[in-house]
């Protein structure tokens, strides 16, 4: 393990943290706040979410060699702010408790591994392609605003992949951080860490918190981040027992809910950084950036909520641009399976552009109407390709 150790990967971890946090923190913040947490009961959210993620993807990663990274549910996360509105902090948990058995029944039970194991690696690829095609737009994107930020970056990005491959997404984080420190865009004057204390809530259960919170978050949390957590794997060439990840996703849960952690599942686009390239150019040694990512959890969940603080004084355009350009790899690789196979090519475009589209359906977004789109595209082309060769 000492001698798969690499810079790139460490720093991969690190983006890859940077990128959850700073993306979907304020939506964890808001569902406490929805539940009437106080302060106390959001650091031990944070806490418990953090430890979690750390804990669960080193075990994981370990157990496979391979880099399998959990987060929590950002739409569960979402979901919450307006569905929990007004419903006591114990019978919310209680329904955490109650999504965690649900996750963890689906994944050892094997249902879930059985119906993904019916997706093709062509829609996978494009579903992929499509959840991550927004990062690698938001490097120009961000050029609008921060040029003389994100320019310089993209140029050491590209210098760095002619000359020194390996380096070039920590050279451009480097150069990034420096410009925005002498640009007076780094804002660490408000840092104050403190050690997160859990807060043990007792459950309660009812009804309404089952329909209302437990059903709901269960389904976001399988149909929009479980199931392209999978196909980030299996797009990135890894192949793992995909019941036992689950399952274990669903126990570290369980274990924690009672101190906040609402939902803890497969990561997908903050994985597909840990997978891709530029963590190393040697599949077989990428799984550290998944360990070193899971380190980073780890150290934020003990600080717990006052590492808010942490990732808000990066800017924003930093931020997007490191994270296109650390996934720029991995949008080529998810475009070029998708399209490989001309009998498959259509339905996975229509996979990739739904995904894309960000469009989002009773909750569920749009990876999973995505996968759901392409699938019956497949059926019917195939269908309609069998019916021609009988007439022939």
């Amino acid at each position: 393990m000492i001698r798969d150790v690499s810079l790139s990967a460490i720093v991969a971890g690190f983006v890859a943290v940077l990128v959850g946090y700073t993306s979907s923190a304020v939506l964890i913040f808001q569902a406490a706040e929805a539940l009437g947490a106080s302060q106390a009961e959001i650091g031990s959210w944070m806490g418990a979410l953090g430890i979690g993620m750390g804990l669960s993807s080193i075990a994981l990663t370990l157990r496979y060699r391979v880099p399998v990274l959990t987060a929590w549910s950002t739409p569960g996360a979402a979901m919450l702010i307006t569905a929990a509105a007004g419903v006591p902090m114990n019978e919310a948990i209680g329904a955490f408790l109650v999504c965690a058995v649900l996750i963890t029944v689906a994944g050892f039970s094997g249902l879930f591994e059985r119906l993904m194991g019916r997706i093709p690696i062509s829609l996978a690829a494009g579903m992929l392609a499509g959840v991550l095609l927004r990062f690698g737009l938001d490097v120009f994107v961000a050029m609008k605003t921060e040029f003389m930020l994100v320019f310089p970056m993209f140029c050491v990005y590209l210098a760095g992949r002619r000359f020194a491959a390996r380096y070039a997404v920590p050279l451009a984080l480097l150069v990034g951080i420096g410009i925005a420190s002498t640009q007076g865009l780094l804002h660490v004057e408000a840092l104050e860490l403190a050690l997160a204390r859990p807060v043990f809530t007792m459950p309660a259960f009812s009804f309404s918190a089952l329909i209302g919170i437990a059903l709901p978050l269960f389904v976001v949390t399988m149909a929009s981040q479980n199931v392209p957590g999978v196909t980030v794997i299996k797009a990135s060439g890894y192949t793992v027992p995909v019941s036992p990840v689950i399952g274990w996703t669903g126990v570290s849960t369980l274990l924690l809910a009672p101190f906040g952690a609402f939902a803890l599942n497969l990561a997908a686009i903050t994985a597909a950084i840990c997978m891709g390239r530029e963590a190393h150019p040697d599949p077989d040694r990428r799984y550290v950036a998944a360990l070193s990512a899971g380190v980073v959890y780890v150290i934020l969940g003990i600080f717990g909520a006052t590492v808010g603080a942490l990732f808000t004084a990066f800017p924003k355009e930093l931020v997007l641009g490191i994270a296109g350009l650390a996934l720029l790899g991995t949008i080529g690789n998810g475009m070029a399976m998708a399209l490989r196979d001309e009998h498959e090519r259509e339905p996975a475009l229509v996979t990739f552009l739904v995904t894309a589209s960000g469009v989002s359906l009773l909750g569920v977004g749009s990876a999973f109407w995505g996968i759901v789109a392409g699938t019956i595209a497949l059926l019917v082309l195939k269908g309609g390709a069998t019916r021609g060769s009988k007439q022939a």
